[in-house]
Order: structure tokens, then sequence, then C-alpha cells
């Protein structure tokens, strides 16, 4: 390598090895994010509830506004909450997000489940045909036919168990699992006597059955002793007229039993998704309703499952600062590269600060290793005799002095570059003293 060469690498030495350190630190940091937080996907999998019900009506809203962000939601119809939370316990169904209705599960047996809050209410619709149930009478149903909803469905879990705590077993009279759309129907048309149907006033078969005029809505057998025996329920009323003012349907205010609806996701879903999740609920169903003030809803309430950690934070404080003002994408990206330029900045400021010193150490040591050459020609002189031809000597100088001048050197090493000059001169003068006689 010739000297020209070698200046030049010299001369580029720092910036290469700082230009080296950053890549190998950026590809560092972006393959442990990839460990440790990869990108969010792209398409994850809601189970709703059946084609026509509440939970697929909202999952649908779900899904249309989230589609705006760039992000796809796949809706699975189910059954119903039972069957949306089996699926969610199974980490091969695909399934990370679904609605679960209060009260038809233990939060401590399923710990790979958590909630976002509470994000509706959802009455016990206890329908009966009005000919069986005159006065509100139950009697009437005494060996008849009554609907409680399809197997995996919340409603078909949650009816059993009030019916059979009111003392309403199969020996009173005959539970049919009908899908809710079949059992409204069947209802309508005088060939079962009742039907139960736990679901949000927003379900299309609650306001047909509400504004029938052969159909009358009952109160549930002891609702306060109900309330007061189960957390996860509560009372409220039906207001007179609420489903038809004309005709005056229903004719009187009723009390009914009201569970909550969670928004349940899997632990390891994405929290970049849970964020989008609560916002997305905050915009559905945060307006006033028939049974909810303005703001209700979504809680943060954990009736079956704890909350998870995001939902936590975005209750108290809001929505993350990047996702309030960009598109969800973009803020992700930011968001990354956020959490690879702070620890990259922690590790380049050392780096920074202490590297102009370290170069500076390396080019003095590389101007010391020219001493050696001249300490040679000083001990080689030592045992030159007085008056000999010192030519040798002093081509060894001119050659070190010559080097040391094509010698590229940062200015802060200046000032030993000519204390070194200095040295090879008084070996000079040493040297033009051995060509005097000293006779």
């Amino acid at each position: 390598m010739s000297p020209r060469d070698n200046t030049r690498r010299t001369r580029y030495l720092l910036p290469i090895i700082m230009a080296g350190v950053l890549v190998v630190a950026v590809v560092i940091l972006w393959l442990f994010l990839d460990l440790v937080q990869p990108l969010p996907p792209r398409t994850v999998t809601m189970a709703t509830g059946p084609e026509g019900g509440a939970y697929h009506s909202y999952g649908e809203r779900y899904r249309d506004l989230l589609a705006r962000e760039g992000f796809e939601l796949r809706l699975l119809p189910t059954s119903g909450a039972v069957e949306n939370l089996q699926k969610l316990n199974d980490g091969l169904s695909g399934v990370t997000i679904g609605f679960i209705q209060g009260g038809i599960a233990n939060g401590e047996s399923f710990p790979t489940l958590k909630s976002l809050g509470t994000m509706f209410y959802e009455p016990v619709w206890f329908f009966c045909n009005r000919n069986k149930c005159r006065g509100g009478e139950l009697e009437g149903l005494k060996g008849g036919r009554i609907a409680i909803g399809p197997e995996g469905s919340g409603t078909h879990a949650l009816v059993q168990q009030l019916l059979a705590e009111s003392g309403i077993t199969p020996k009173f009279a005959e539970f049919l699992p009908l899908p809710f759309q079949e059992g409204s129907e069947k209802l309508l048309s005088g060939d079962i006597d009742a039907m139960l149907i736990v679901t949000s006033w927003q379900s299309p078969v609650v306001r047909r059955l509400l504004a029938a005029e052969q159909i009358q809505l009952l109160s549930f057998p002891h609702t306060d002793a109900f309330v007061a025996l189960h957390p996860f329920l509560s009372k409220m009323v039906v207001p007179s007229g609420v489903g038809d003012m004309a005709r005056h349907r229903p004719p009187e205010g009723t009390a009914v039993l009201t569970a909550k609806a969670s928004l349940v996701v899997r632990e390891d879903l994405h929290p970049a998704i849970q964020y989008l999740l609560l916002e997305t609920a905050e915009k559905i169903h945060s307006g006033p309703g028939v049974f909810r003030k303005g703001g209700e809803f979504p809680a943060a309430e954990s009736v079956d499952f704890s909350l998870s950690d995001e939902a936590r934070r975005y209750y108290r404080f809001g929505e993350p600062l990047l996702q309030r003002f960009l598109p969800f994408w973009m803020a992700v990206m930011i968001g990354r590269l956020t959490f690879i330029l702070l620890p990259l900045v922690g590790l380049l400021y050392p780096l920074l600060r202490f590297a102009p010193a370290l170069y500076e150490w390396k080019m003095r040591q590389r101007l010391l290793r020219f001493y050696k050459d001249l300490r040679a020609v000083e001990l080689a002189l030592a045992s030159t005799p007085v008056g000999s031809d010192p030519s040798g000597l002093v081509a060894q100088l001119d050659q070190l002095e010559s080097r040391i001048d094509r010698l590229w050197l940062p200015t802060s090493v200046m000032g030993h570059l000519y204390t070194f000059k200095e040295h090879i001169k008084l070996v000079r003068e040493r040297l033009a003293g051995t060509q005097r006689d000293p006779s």
C-alpha cells in the first residue's frame, strides 16, 4: 500500500468506524424489536354471533371503521357468546377478538384472555304470547314451549341458570334451543308460547317483538333478588311505548334484568391493535341510547375478565399521542422508529463523546511509532566513530522526515508532529558534529 493510500485510509478511518457501528446498531435493534415487539398483523379475526344478531351487527361496524385505517377485521359468525369464548380460548382457532356476555365465564379459568372493557347493556328479554300469560302470570306457560336460544349462545347459558333458580325446569315447560330469528318467527306465528333472548336494544328481533300486538314483554320473576345475588346483573326499566309510541307498545314500563357485554381479546394481541379497537369502540358505543347515557361506554369494568394493560392505560390517559394525530399505520411505524432511535442515541452518545479522543490517541500512537526509527538512527550514531561518513544515517533521517511530511494527522495532533521534527533536527545536528575532526 502506497503512503498516499495509507494517508487516505487514515483520514477516513473515524467516519468509517462510526458509520459501521451505526449500521450494526440499527440492524441489531431492528431484529430485537422483531422478536420483542413485532409489527402488528394487518388482519385479525373477531368471533361475533349469529348473522342478524347484535354482536354481528356491531362486528360489521367495527370492520367498516377499521377498514378506513387500512386494517382488515374478519368476522366469524358463531352461535353466540359461549362459542365466542371457546374460540378465543383456543389458540389454534385464529380468533383473537370477541364479544362475551357478562356472567357466563370465570376469568380465572381463562388466563390468556383479557377485557378491553364493557361495551353495552344486554337485557334479558322475556317475550310471551299474550294469550298465554295475561297479566304477566307465568302459569299460562305451564306445559308450553319456550325458546331459550341455541346451544353455544350466551342466552342459552344464562337463561337456563335463571330459569333453574326460579324453579322453572323442563318439567314445567319444554325448552327449545332455537336460533333467535327462527324463535321469533315461531313466536309471532303462535308455534311456540314464549321466548327468552339476551341481546342489546339494537337487535332487530327485539325491536320487532316489542312492536308486535300479540306479544307481551314480561318481567323476570324475583328481579331484585337476582341483582342482589349476581353482581354481573342489574335492573332496568323498558319504558312504555319505546317499541311503538303510536300503538303504545309495550303498554307499560317493564323491569328487566340486564347483563353487560365485554370486548375480550387474547392477551398476546398486539398492543397497537388493542388501542385501535378501543378507539373504534369509543366511536361506536359512546353515544346515548335507550338504556345508557352518552359517554357511559366503553367502560373500564372487569365483569368476568381483568382489563388488559393497554386498556388500563387507555382509560387513564387516552389514546397514544401519535395515534391521536396520525393514521394508524403511520403512527405504528413512527413509534417503532422511536423505539429504535432512543436506545440508538443512548448507544451512540458515548461513542460520539469518546471517539474523537480515542481517534486522537490512535493518531498519536502512529506518530510515536516513528520515534522507534529515530531512536535506531540515534543508536547507530552513537556507535559511529567521529569523522566517519554519516551519509547513510542522513539518508535515513531524510526518508523519515519525508514519511512524516506525507502523514495526514488531525489538527489536534499537529503539536506532536512539530515536536517530532524538532527531535529530528537535534539528531541532524549531532550527525553534523560527527563530521568534525577532534584534532
